[in-house]
């Protein structure tokens, strides 16, 4: 039985993902459940937060989203029995790779797949769905007739996040990096207020969201991260499709929440005054918060359970690639790494 594995000598190097044979998988443990994967998403793997959880080892599992049957459980699991179908999360710390045929996971980390929920659809939506919700209701709570801004909509998260912001009638506005991803969004339903075209650069952000809003600014800002420095000041690699983090300061209205991925923003203190002119807040998307803190297990519980509802009754309608096989899934992770692909890819087993 082969699982995939990443493999990284140094910190600033590239990582090599490697298959590698594993053993039969022990008797499963008293709350822990074993299953056989029948797919499993990929998504880029935080390096530097695995660095600082004290977590590197030479070879470290690669697959976290997936969906799968029941194989056997343990003495004390009460939620699932063999033959159910189901779908989660493995932790950070898992021992096992999602890309893998079997795997053991903790019961809490798992939720029953809806019946017509296919499992590329559940294994490539759930890490998004859970990722929207934690910035749209717990970090940011939302509801109708909010004005909204998701930046770069049509990517995965931003996809989710956009159809979750419609289904409780916001009002929301996105961007899109190209003229595809401006067709994606475009043919979203019901439509979204207004589609800002970034391609040439982030310049007329703020000045859309204003003329929207009638210039009270949007109630809510989910970004996809943000320029922090002048454009000839920004490390390699910053992309100058992103808004600056005036601009951000800009548009959102009184009493506004900003939900940003950045993890390194840094707001001097005429930016601190701002929002406090405006009794706005910044809170900070951490897309493994849940397997970090020592939260209550109960609500991410709900959280699965409420994505995969909401999948099931077509409310969320992921971005997905062609599912792919799990000899290709090397390949794919290298893209998926740099960050090269726009849509979800998912391997079918």
């Amino acid at each position: 039985m082969k699982g995939l594995y990443f493999q990284q000598n140094s910190p600033n190097e590239d990582i090599t993902f490697v298959f590698q044979e594993r053993e039969n998988l022990p008797v499963t443990e008293e709350n822990y459940v074993k299953l056989q994967v029948k797919a499993c998403a990929l998504s880029r793997i935080n390096t530097k937060l695995l660095a600082e959880m004290k977590m590197e080892k030479e070879f470290f599992p690669v697959g976290r989203e997936i969906a799968g049957i029941v194989l056997d459980v343990g003495s004390k699991v009460s939620f699932f029995r063999p033959d159910d179908e189901v779908v989660g999360i493995l932790p950070l710390d898992s021992e096992d790779p999602g890309l893998c045929e079997a795997v053991r996971v903790h019961e809490h980390y798992l939720v029953h797949k809806p019946e017509k929920v296919s499992w590329t659809e559940a294994a490539g939506t759930v890490r998004d769905g859970v990722r929207a919700y934690t910035a749209l209701h717990y970090l940011s709570p939302l509801s109708a007739g909010k004005a909204v801004l998701i930046m770069d909509g049509a990517s995965t998260l931003g996809t989710i996040a956009i159809q979750l912001a419609l289904h409780r009638g916001a009002k929301v506005i996105s961007t899109a990096s190209s003229l595809e991803d401006k067709q994606h969004l475009e043919r979203l339903r019901p439509p979204l207020a207004r589609v800002v075209d970034v391609s040439h650069g982030s310049a007329r952000v703020a000045e859309s969201c204003l003329e929207e809003t009638g210039g009270l600014g949007v109630d809510i800002v989910l970004d996809a991260g943000v320029r922090l420095y002048r454009e000839e000041d920004e490390p390699p690699g910053k992309s100058q499709l992103l808004p600056h983090k005036h601009d951000i300061l800009t548009l959102l209205g009184v009493g506004g929440r900003w939900v940003t991925t950045e993890e390194n923003l840094q707001l001097d203190p005429p930016d601190c005054h701002c929002l406090f002119l405006k009794g706005a807040t910044v809170a900070f998307l951490n897309d493994d918060v849940w397997n970090l803190s020592n939260v209550q297990q109960g609500k991410y519980l709900c959280i699965l359970k409420d994505v995969m509802e909401k999948l099931s009754a077509g409310v969320f309608r992921p971005r997905l690639e062609e599912p792919i096989p799990l000899h290709e899934a090397k390949v794919s992770m290298e893209v998926v790494q740099k960050n090269q692909g726009r849509k979800k890819q998912v391997v079918r087993f």
